[in-house]
Protein backbone atom coordinates (compact mmCIF):
# COMPACT_ATOMS: atom_id res chain seq x y z
CA UNK A 1 0.00 0.00 0.00
CA UNK A 2 0.96 3.62 -0.71
CA UNK A 3 0.00 6.90 0.86
CA UNK A 4 -0.20 9.77 -1.02
CA UNK A 5 -0.10 8.67 -4.58
CA UNK A 6 -0.02 5.31 -5.99
CA UNK A 7 0.65 3.90 -9.77
CA UNK A 8 -2.60 5.50 -11.25
CA UNK A 9 -1.64 8.82 -10.22
CA UNK A 10 -1.86 11.52 -13.16
CA UNK A 11 1.06 14.11 -12.61
CA UNK A 12 1.38 17.69 -14.01
CA UNK A 13 4.61 19.64 -13.86
CA UNK A 14 4.82 23.31 -13.66
CA UNK A 15 8.14 25.10 -14.68
CA UNK A 16 8.99 21.77 -16.47
CA UNK A 17 10.90 23.36 -19.25
CA UNK A 18 13.50 24.53 -16.76
CA UNK A 19 16.60 22.56 -16.02
CA UNK A 20 15.66 20.70 -12.50
CA UNK A 21 12.08 20.79 -13.72
CA UNK A 22 13.06 18.38 -16.86
CA UNK A 23 15.95 16.42 -15.38
CA UNK A 24 13.27 15.31 -12.74
CA UNK A 25 10.67 14.71 -15.11
CA UNK A 26 12.77 12.52 -16.95
CA UNK A 27 13.71 10.75 -13.91
CA UNK A 28 10.25 10.08 -13.03
CA UNK A 29 8.88 8.99 -16.47
CA UNK A 30 11.80 6.56 -16.12
CA UNK A 31 10.25 5.08 -12.39
CA UNK A 32 6.79 4.64 -14.25
CA UNK A 33 5.24 7.81 -12.82
CA UNK A 34 2.49 9.04 -15.06
CA UNK A 35 3.46 12.43 -16.39
CA UNK A 36 0.72 13.87 -18.45
CA UNK A 37 1.54 17.64 -18.75
CA UNK A 38 3.77 20.24 -18.28
CA UNK A 39 3.02 24.00 -17.75
CA UNK A 40 5.40 27.18 -18.61
CA UNK A 41 3.94 30.16 -19.77
CA UNK A 42 4.51 31.31 -23.31
CA UNK A 43 5.85 27.44 -24.52
CA UNK A 44 2.70 25.88 -25.30
CA UNK A 45 3.42 23.62 -27.98
CA UNK A 46 7.17 22.37 -26.97
CA UNK A 47 7.70 19.11 -25.44
CA UNK A 48 9.69 18.07 -23.10
CA UNK A 49 10.57 14.60 -22.76
CA UNK A 50 7.37 13.78 -25.06
CA UNK A 51 5.85 15.52 -22.04
CA UNK A 52 2.89 18.02 -23.98
CA UNK A 53 3.32 22.00 -22.48
CA UNK A 54 0.77 24.22 -22.07
CA UNK A 55 1.00 27.97 -21.09
CA UNK A 56 -2.03 27.82 -18.23
CA UNK A 57 -2.90 24.73 -15.85
CA UNK A 58 -6.48 25.03 -17.17
CA UNK A 59 -4.96 24.32 -20.51
CA UNK A 60 -3.19 21.19 -19.38
CA UNK A 61 -6.09 19.84 -17.51
CA UNK A 62 -8.55 20.07 -20.37
CA UNK A 63 -5.94 17.88 -22.45
CA UNK A 64 -5.39 15.22 -19.83
CA UNK A 65 -6.97 15.99 -16.01
CA UNK A 66 -3.92 15.21 -13.31
CA UNK A 67 -4.19 14.60 -9.87
CA UNK A 68 -0.91 15.93 -8.66
CA UNK A 69 0.99 19.07 -9.31
CA UNK A 70 5.04 19.17 -9.03
CA UNK A 71 6.09 23.03 -8.50
CA UNK A 72 9.46 24.22 -9.63
CA UNK A 73 9.15 27.58 -10.75
CA UNK A 74 11.17 30.68 -8.83
CA UNK A 75 10.61 31.12 -5.43
CA UNK A 76 8.29 34.49 -6.18
CA UNK A 77 6.50 32.67 -8.30
CA UNK A 78 5.10 29.59 -6.60
CA UNK A 79 2.17 30.93 -4.72
CA UNK A 80 0.52 32.36 -8.10
CA UNK A 81 1.57 28.62 -9.36
CA UNK A 82 0.14 26.44 -6.48
CA UNK A 83 -3.05 28.65 -6.69
CA UNK A 84 -3.46 28.18 -10.33
CA UNK A 85 -3.25 24.44 -9.40
CA UNK A 86 -5.25 24.08 -6.33
CA UNK A 87 -8.37 26.16 -8.12
CA UNK A 88 -7.41 23.95 -11.26
CA UNK A 89 -8.41 21.04 -9.39
CA UNK A 90 -5.37 19.47 -8.11
CA UNK A 91 -5.47 17.54 -4.95
CA UNK A 92 -1.79 16.98 -4.43
CA UNK A 93 0.82 19.88 -4.15
CA UNK A 94 4.96 19.31 -4.54
CA UNK A 95 6.38 22.37 -3.79
CA UNK A 96 10.08 21.49 -4.35
CA UNK A 97 11.21 25.27 -4.80
CA UNK A 98 12.85 26.53 -1.69
CA UNK A 99 12.88 29.68 0.48
CA UNK A 100 8.82 30.51 -0.67
CA UNK A 101 8.44 34.06 0.97
CA UNK A 102 6.27 33.20 4.59
CA UNK A 103 3.13 34.90 3.55
CA UNK A 104 3.03 33.41 0.40
CA UNK A 105 3.64 29.74 1.61
CA UNK A 106 0.56 30.64 4.28
CA UNK A 107 -2.04 32.09 1.91
CA UNK A 108 -1.31 29.04 -0.32
CA UNK A 109 -1.61 26.35 2.51
CA UNK A 110 -5.09 28.24 3.38
CA UNK A 111 -6.16 27.39 0.10
CA UNK A 112 -5.05 23.98 -0.32
CA UNK A 113 -7.15 23.90 3.15
CA UNK A 114 -10.55 25.17 1.57
CA UNK A 115 -10.01 22.94 -1.31
CA UNK A 116 -9.02 19.76 0.50
CA UNK A 117 -5.61 19.30 -1.12
CA UNK A 118 -2.70 18.21 0.25
CA UNK A 119 0.52 20.30 0.12
CA UNK A 120 4.31 18.92 0.35
CA UNK A 121 6.83 21.46 1.10
CA UNK A 122 8.11 23.72 -0.06
CA UNK A 123 11.64 22.66 -0.06
CA UNK A 124 10.91 19.14 -0.56
CA UNK A 125 12.24 16.33 -2.71
CA UNK A 126 9.60 14.88 -3.02
CA UNK A 127 8.47 11.02 -2.13
CA UNK A 128 8.37 7.76 -3.51
CA UNK A 129 6.73 4.65 -3.18
CA UNK A 130 9.42 1.59 -3.71
CA UNK A 131 8.42 -0.03 -7.02
CA UNK A 132 4.98 2.51 -7.32
CA UNK A 133 5.45 5.95 -8.04
CA UNK A 134 8.11 8.51 -7.58
CA UNK A 135 7.18 12.19 -8.00
CA UNK A 136 9.87 14.89 -7.52
CA UNK A 137 13.25 14.76 -7.19
CA UNK A 138 13.68 11.94 -4.44
CA UNK A 139 15.94 9.46 -4.74
CA UNK A 140 17.92 10.91 -7.87
CA UNK A 141 18.34 8.70 -11.01
CA UNK A 142 16.18 5.85 -11.21
CA UNK A 143 19.14 3.51 -11.07
CA UNK A 144 19.80 5.10 -7.34
CA UNK A 145 16.12 4.80 -6.28
CA UNK A 146 16.16 0.93 -7.38
CA UNK A 147 19.22 0.54 -5.51
CA UNK A 148 18.66 2.35 -2.05
CA UNK A 149 14.74 1.61 -2.16
CA UNK A 150 12.49 -1.52 -1.91
CA UNK A 151 8.91 -2.42 -1.39
CA UNK A 152 7.96 -2.94 2.75
CA UNK A 153 6.15 -2.17 5.25
CA UNK A 154 7.86 1.14 6.52
CA UNK A 155 7.21 4.01 6.16
CA UNK A 156 9.54 7.25 6.10
CA UNK A 157 9.28 10.66 6.60
CA UNK A 158 11.97 13.33 7.20
CA UNK A 159 12.88 17.04 7.04
CA UNK A 160 15.87 16.28 5.14
CA UNK A 161 15.29 15.29 1.21
CA UNK A 162 18.79 13.35 1.31
CA UNK A 163 18.12 12.01 4.35
CA UNK A 164 14.56 10.60 3.19
CA UNK A 165 17.33 8.27 0.46
CA UNK A 166 19.87 7.53 3.30
CA UNK A 167 17.50 5.89 5.99
CA UNK A 168 15.94 4.00 3.12
CA UNK A 169 18.73 2.69 1.40
CA UNK A 170 19.87 2.06 5.52
CA UNK A 171 16.60 -0.11 5.62
CA UNK A 172 17.27 -1.46 2.18
CA UNK A 173 20.59 -2.62 2.91
CA UNK A 174 19.49 -4.76 6.06
CA UNK A 175 16.55 -6.27 4.28
CA UNK A 176 13.77 -3.98 5.31
CA UNK A 177 11.39 -2.14 3.01
CA UNK A 178 9.62 0.95 2.57
CA UNK A 179 6.16 1.87 1.57
CA UNK A 180 6.00 5.36 1.17
CA UNK A 181 9.05 7.61 1.86
CA UNK A 182 8.13 11.51 2.10
CA UNK A 183 10.71 14.52 2.33
CA UNK A 184 8.61 16.65 4.87
CA UNK A 185 10.86 20.00 3.42
CA UNK A 186 12.98 22.35 4.88
CA UNK A 187 11.31 25.88 4.44
CA UNK A 188 10.12 27.04 7.82
CA UNK A 189 6.52 26.56 6.90
CA UNK A 190 5.56 23.31 5.07
CA UNK A 191 2.38 21.83 4.17
CA UNK A 192 2.59 18.33 5.99
CA UNK A 193 4.27 17.70 8.60
CA UNK A 194 5.38 14.62 10.95
CA UNK A 195 2.01 14.75 12.66
CA UNK A 196 -0.12 14.77 9.47
CA UNK A 197 1.79 11.94 7.81
CA UNK A 198 2.10 9.40 11.04
CA UNK A 199 -1.62 9.52 11.19
CA UNK A 200 -1.62 8.74 7.46
CA UNK A 201 1.16 5.87 8.09
CA UNK A 202 -1.47 4.95 10.86
CA UNK A 203 -4.57 4.43 8.90
CA UNK A 204 -2.33 2.84 5.80
CA UNK A 205 -3.01 -1.58 6.35
CA UNK A 206 0.62 -1.80 4.14
CA UNK A 207 2.23 0.53 7.18
CA UNK A 208 3.64 -1.43 9.96
CA UNK A 209 5.60 1.20 11.34
CA UNK A 210 7.29 4.65 10.90
CA UNK A 211 10.67 6.54 10.88
CA UNK A 212 10.86 10.17 10.94
CA UNK A 213 14.47 12.22 10.87
CA UNK A 214 13.69 15.31 12.83
CA UNK A 215 16.39 18.38 13.33
CA UNK A 216 16.33 21.32 15.86
CA UNK A 217 13.31 23.61 15.62
CA UNK A 218 9.91 23.90 15.93
CA UNK A 219 7.09 22.09 18.25
CA UNK A 220 5.87 19.67 15.79
CA UNK A 221 7.46 16.79 17.94
CA UNK A 222 5.41 17.88 20.49
CA UNK A 223 1.89 17.82 18.75
CA UNK A 224 3.28 14.28 17.05
CA UNK A 225 3.66 12.86 20.74
CA UNK A 226 0.30 14.66 22.62
CA UNK A 227 -1.46 12.88 19.69
CA UNK A 228 0.33 8.85 20.21
CA UNK A 229 -0.79 9.66 23.95
CA UNK A 230 -4.36 10.96 23.25
CA UNK A 231 -4.81 8.20 20.80
CA UNK A 232 -2.81 5.51 21.89
CA UNK A 233 -1.34 4.45 18.83
CA UNK A 234 0.38 1.16 18.29
CA UNK A 235 2.37 1.75 15.41
CA UNK A 236 5.55 2.11 16.29
CA UNK A 237 7.49 5.09 15.31
CA UNK A 238 11.19 5.50 15.55
CA UNK A 239 12.60 8.79 15.29
CA UNK A 240 16.35 9.91 14.93
CA UNK A 241 17.26 13.79 15.85
CA UNK A 242 19.71 15.34 14.35
CA UNK A 243 22.02 18.21 15.06
CA UNK A 244 22.21 17.90 18.67
CA UNK A 245 25.31 20.11 19.19
CA UNK A 246 22.47 23.01 18.39
CA UNK A 247 21.26 22.89 21.74
CA UNK A 248 24.54 24.64 23.18
CA UNK A 249 24.42 27.13 20.86
CA UNK A 250 20.78 28.83 21.51
CA UNK A 251 19.27 31.43 18.44
CA UNK A 252 21.83 29.48 16.40
CA UNK A 253 20.77 28.65 12.28
CA UNK A 254 22.12 26.01 10.41
CA UNK A 255 21.55 24.03 7.39
CA UNK A 256 17.67 24.35 6.57
CA UNK A 257 15.46 27.37 7.26
CA UNK A 258 13.63 26.55 9.82
CA UNK A 259 15.72 24.97 11.63
CA UNK A 260 16.77 27.56 14.64
CA UNK A 261 16.85 27.12 18.55
CA UNK A 262 15.78 29.89 20.92
CA UNK A 263 16.13 28.67 24.34
CA UNK A 264 14.58 25.08 25.18
CA UNK A 265 12.27 25.76 22.74
CA UNK A 266 13.01 23.49 19.66
CA UNK A 267 15.95 21.77 21.29
CA UNK A 268 16.79 18.22 20.73
CA UNK A 269 16.41 17.64 24.26
CA UNK A 270 13.36 18.50 24.43
CA UNK A 271 11.96 16.58 21.71
CA UNK A 272 14.04 13.89 22.97
CA UNK A 273 12.10 13.78 25.99
CA UNK A 274 8.71 14.41 24.69
CA UNK A 275 8.95 11.73 22.50
CA UNK A 276 10.37 9.12 25.10
CA UNK A 277 7.24 10.13 27.25
CA UNK A 278 4.86 9.32 24.72
CA UNK A 279 6.70 5.89 23.84
CA UNK A 280 7.97 6.81 20.96
CA UNK A 281 11.42 5.61 20.34
CA UNK A 282 14.58 7.67 20.08
CA UNK A 283 17.50 6.21 17.67
CA UNK A 284 20.39 7.45 19.40
CA UNK A 285 22.86 6.34 16.61
CA UNK A 286 21.49 5.96 13.32
CA UNK A 287 22.20 2.74 12.90
CA UNK A 288 20.04 1.99 15.92
CA UNK A 289 17.07 2.75 13.51
CA UNK A 290 17.69 -0.82 12.09
CA UNK A 291 18.14 -2.25 15.86
CA UNK A 292 14.80 -0.80 16.99
CA UNK A 293 12.45 -1.70 13.54
CA UNK A 294 14.25 -5.04 14.29
CA UNK A 295 12.76 -5.06 17.75
CA UNK A 296 9.24 -3.77 16.81
CA UNK A 297 8.34 -5.58 13.71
Amino acid sequence: MTILANSETRVLVQGITGREAASFTKDMLEYGTKVVSGVTPGKKGHTVHSVPVFDTVAQAMAFETADAAIISVPPLMVKEAAQEALLGGIKLLIVVTERVPRRDTVEFLELARETGATVIGPNTLGLISPGVVKLGMAGGPVATVEKAYMPGKVGIASRSGGMTTEIANLLTTNGIGQSTCISVGGDPIVGSNFLELAERFNQDPGTEAMVIFSEPGGVIEEKLAQWVQENRVTMPIIAFIAGRFVDDMPGMRFGHAATIVEGDKGSTKSKIEVFEGAGIRVAHAFSDIVTILREVL
